[in-house]
């Protein structure tokens, strides 16, 4: 079999898995809406679509189980798209939304919109979160970049870690300071999807499709870019412009992320060492893998999430970290930069 001939069976292989993730995904989120406290039928679910259903039944399917599927499949592919393209980007293995700061920017944005400035409204969380986010990538950059070598994978990793601490701080400091912001955001800071409402997602989705449509765009650059600031220069790229395109999407969609269900953590970490696993460093294939496969944990940690403790039910931001520590501690022993 000559080269071509393997290329294309390679091809064939990877799509038949992508399409094998995606059938995946839609089975746990038929799954989301039918298991939980409240069990429901195929029946059930066929029935709340009809005119004129107002059981119980088709109210919580409708307004509770469906959204909390959805929300949970964007804000979990989000997250691990914008997780794979900071990895590449900084050349790091730790790299990740939450750990370099972006989330906790986020959080503490809302936090103090909603302390200070009482915000209530939906879409201003999603453009506070956006800010949030941005104001943080940009500390986490500059502080990462101080020095004679420039910006390198420790020094990142040190500032996003700083970040994430000193926004942690503020927060407390605001919620401890202003008993009603802490009931307002104590569980949404967590990070979970419970009781997240079809509003929520409409105010956010469309900014996090682009986003990835964005991302599966830069993936021929971000494949040059990944092999070193130097080669890629050599190679003709403009090398600060896709960093900042790449950068404008990681905030988009880890603001958005934040906005609808609060600062989530490990999902940017876990899944993109998974699909570069699975498929290769070829971001053209991480990309779309990664969006699927992180819709795929998140979705089954919120099931997971429902029957640790039930009748009561765990935050999914508990069962990503349960998921995540582990794997980070094996990521950081284990060293290196990306290949």
């Amino acid at each position: 079999m000559n080269r071509t001939s393997r290329e294309r069976h390679y091809h064939t292989y990877k799509s038949i898995g992508l399409l094998a993730a995606v059938c995946c995904l839609v089975l746990l989120m038929l799954g989301s809406v039918m298991f939980g406290l409240h069990q429901f039928t195929w029946d059930h679910i066929i029935q709340s679509f009809q005119a004129n259903q107002s059981s119980n039944e088709s109210i919580i399917i409708q307004t509770v189980r469906i959204p909390r599927a959805l929300i949970a499949a964007l804000v979990g592919g989000s997250l691990a798209v914008a997780g794979a393209l900071m990895q590449a980007i900084t050349r790091n293995p730790l790299a990740s939304p939450s750990i370099f700061g972006i989330n906790s920017g986020a959080a503490f944005a809302i936090v103090l919109s909603v302390g200070f400035f009482q915000v209530s409204s939906l879409t201003q969380f999603t453009w506070i979160a956006f800010l949030g986010a941005a104001v943080s990538s940009i500390l986490v950059y500059a502080l990462g970049s101080l020095g004679r070598d420039g910006l390198t994978p420790m020094k990142i990793t040190l500032a996003g870690s700083a970040m994430t601490a000193f926004f942690a701080s503020l927060t407390q400091g605001i919620l401890l300071g202003n008993g009603k912001a802490f009931d307002q955001v104590l569980y949404w800071l967590v990070g979970s999807i419970e009781g997240r409402t079809m509003p929520m997602l409409q105010a956010v989705y469309p900014y996090m499709l682009l986003a990835c449509l964005g991302a599966v765009l830069l993936s021929t650059h971000i494949n040059v870019l990944s092999m070193g600031e130097d080669v890629a220069k050599g190679l003709g790229q403009r090398t600060v412009y896709i960093k900042f395109l790449a950068a404008l999407v990681i905030v988009i969609l880890a603001g958005g992320s934040v906005a609808v269900a609060g600062p989530i953590v490990f999902v940017g970490l876990i899944v993109p060492h998974i699909v570069r696993f699975l498929v290769g460093i070829d971001y053209r294939w991480v990309i779309p893998y990664s969006a699927v496969l992180g819709g795929i944990l998140l979705v089954g940690a919120d099931i997971a999430a429902r029957f640790i403790v039930m009748p009561k039910e765990v935050p999914v931001g508990v069962t990503t970290a349960i998921l995540g520590v582990p794997f980070f501690i094996y990521i950081a022993r284990k060293g290196g930069l990306l290949k």
